[in-house]
């Protein structure tokens, strides 16, 4: 069949539905056989170890060591929250009791503490005398010689501890003394 030439430069003009779709009969509409599939499902998260920092995944409470002369304690962690508490001594044993960002929350050995910047706090250990005299031994063990004492509050630097004692320095002297004498370090600890 020939179409006029004036015909095949017209443009078309709309139809109704039926010619522009197929002449097929309107599929049902697909119900699922059961509960709908689960959309991208995120994985389960892991519950975090509420003995362990949210920041540095290390042990809480852990003891570290004030770093310099004056570290503030605030309120919470942050410069805008208030400065609670001053701590004035280098080498002061602290134990960190949680951790947000760059902050950690710590305690002296009376229990008197707040938030701290963490470049205030060092891992390095020590310990503080908590017996009004306490005796340090040569040795681990009672029977040795007696290699000095120090009064409560010393601050000594601790060097290693094992089956309950703890070697520490104090002014160039060491000695050894049981972890019941001294503050900042847990009886079961053990350190090489």
């Amino acid at each position: 069949m020939q179409v006029p030439a004036s015909a095949e430069a017209a443009p078309l003009a709309p139809t109704t539905a039926s010619a522009a779709a197929p002449a097929t009969s309107p599929q049902p509409a697909m119900r699922p056989l059961g509960p709908p599939a689960p959309s991208a499902a995120k994985p389960a998260a892991v519950p975090r170890d509420p003995n362990k920092g949210a920041v540095t995944n290390l042990p809480l409470p852990r003891y570290v060591s004030l770093k310099s002369n004056e570290g503030n304690a605030r309120r919470g962690p942050g410069l805008s929250h208030r400065i609670d508490w001053v701590f004035t001594r280098v080498g002061m044993p602290l134990k960190v009791t949680a951790e947000h960002g760059h902050w950690r929350r710590v305690e002296d050995a009376e229990g008197v503490g707040g938030w701290v910047h963490y470049a205030l706090v060092s891992g390095v250990r020590s310990v503080m005398v908590n017996e009004d005299m306490a005796t340090f031994f040569n040795r681990p063990d009672t029977t040795s010689l007696a290699a000095f004492q120090a009064q409560r509050g010393v601050v000594a630097r601790l060097t290693e501890c094992a089956d309950g004692w703890c070697r520490v320095t104090i002014d160039g002297q060491k000695g050894w003394a049981p972890v019941s004498s001294l503050w900042g370090v847990t009886a079961d600890e053990v350190i090489d």
